[in-house]
C-alpha cells in the first residue's frame, strides 16, 4: 500500500510541475514586466530601509538602542509633531479644495476647455516645488513681497495681523499650492467613475444632492478620497527643499533634522539621521495601518 501510494504521488508531482510550467510560459509577459519592478522595489526601497534599521541600532561597538531612544527627546519630538501635523493639514486642504475643483470641473455644465486648462496647469504646479516655489513666495507674500506691499497700501497689514510666511500657516499655503493639484490629478478617475444613472436614481427616489452624497457618492469615492489623502500625506511628510529655503530651518521638521545630523558643521551622527528616517518610516507604516482600517470601514459602508 505505502509503495503504491509513493509510487501514486510520484506521478502527482511532475503532472504539478507541468501545470506550473504551462502557467508560467502563459503569464510570462506578466512575469517579464513584474520581475523588473520586484528587483526594483527590493533594490531601493527594501534594501535602503534594512540599511537604516542596522545603521539605527548599531555602531561600531555593537547593538545599542540610544540612537532610537533620542528619538524622545524634546527636539525630536517637536520635529515629529510639527511634522505631522503640517503634512495632515495641508493634506487636507489638498484634499477638500482639489476634490472640489475636480467635482465643478467634470460637471456637465462645465465650460469646455476647462479641464484642459485645469489639468494641464495642475500636471506642472504639481511637480512645481523645492527652492523655485519657496522663492516664488518670497517674492509674492513675503515680508516685502508685492502683494504684501499693495495690500499694505490699501490698508491691509498681513503681518501686522499674525501672518508671515515664515511659520505654520506659511508653510502650510506653500504646500497647497502643489497639493490642490496633485489631489486634481489623482481623482479625477475616481469622479469620472461616478455614473449619472445613480443619481438620476436617487432623485427618482425623491433624495436630494445631500442624500445621493450621503448613500452613494461619497461611500464609492471614500476608499479613493482615502488613497489620495495617504498620498498627500506622504508628499508633504517627506518635503524638505521648500520647507528649509523657505525657513531656513528655523522650523524643526524631520526632514530638516536629518539633513542637519547628517551635514553638520560641528558633528556627524549618520546614526541618529538614520533613527529620524527610521521614525518617518515609522509614521508612515502606522498611516497606512490606519489607512487600510479606515478603507475596509468604508468598503462595509457602501456594502462591497
Amino acid at each position: 500500500m505505502q509503495q503504491a501510494a509513493s509510487a501514486g504521488s510520484g506521478a502527482v508531482v511532475p503532472r504539478q510541475t507541468v501545470r506550473q510550467f504551462v502557467s508560467l510560459r502563459r503569464h510570462w509577459g506578466t512575469v517579464l514586466f513584474i520581475g523588473p519592478f520586484l528587483l526594483y522595489v527590493l533594490a531601493f526601497l527594501l534594501l535602503p530601509a534594512l540599511r537604516l534599521l542596522a545603521q539605527a541600532i548599531g555602531d561600531k561597538h555593537g547593538l545599542t538602542l540610544r540612537y532610537v531612544a533620542g528619538l524622545a527627546q524634546p527636539q525630536t519630538v517637536t520635529a515629529f509633531s510639527n511634522s505631522i501635523m503640517l503634512s495632515a493639514v495641508s493634506a487636507a486642504v489638498g484634499l477638500v479644495l482639489g476634490g472640489l475643483v475636480a467635482y465643478f470641473m467634470l460637471r456637465p455644465g462645465a465650460p469646455a476647455g476647462l479641464r484642459s486648462l485645469v489639468t494641464s496647469f495642475s500636471a506642472v504646479a504639481a511637480n512645481f516645488a523645492g527652492v523655485p516655489l519657496a522663492f516664488a513666495f518670497i517674492a509674492t507674500l513675503g515680508s516685502l513681497g508685492f502683494i504684501t506691499v499693495w495690500l499694505k497700501r490699501i490698508g491691509v497689514d498681513l503681518y501686522g495681523a499674525g501672518f508671515s510666511l515664515y511659520g505654520m500657516s506659511g508653510l502650510t499655503l506653500v504646500y497647497a499650492y502643489f497639493q490642490i493639484p496633485l489631489m486634481i490629478i489623482v481623482i479625477i478617475p475616481a469622479i469620472e467613475g461616478l455614473r449619472r444613472e445613480w443619481r438620476e436614481a436617487a432623485q427618482s427616489l425623491g433624495g436630494g444632492s445631500w442624500a445621493y452624497w450621503r448613500h452613494v457618492g461619497l461611500p464609492i469615492l471614500m476608499p479613493s478620497l482615502l488613497s489620495a489623502y495617504l498620498l498627500l500625506f506622504g508628499n508633504a511628510f517627506s518635503a524638505y527643499a521648500t520647507p528649509y529655503a523657505l525657513t531656513s530651518g528655523n522650523i524643526g521638521l524631520v526632514p530638516i533634522e536629518i539633513s542637519n545630523v547628517l551635514s553638520g558643521n560641528v558633528m556627524l551622527e549618520p546614526q541618529v539621521g538614520a533613527a529620524l528616517a527610521l521614525g518617518m518610516i515609522g509614521v508612515m507604516v502606522l498611516v497606512m495601518l490606519l489607512y487600510v482600517a479606515a478603507a475596509r470601514r468604508a468598503n462595509r459602508w457602501s456594502g462591497r
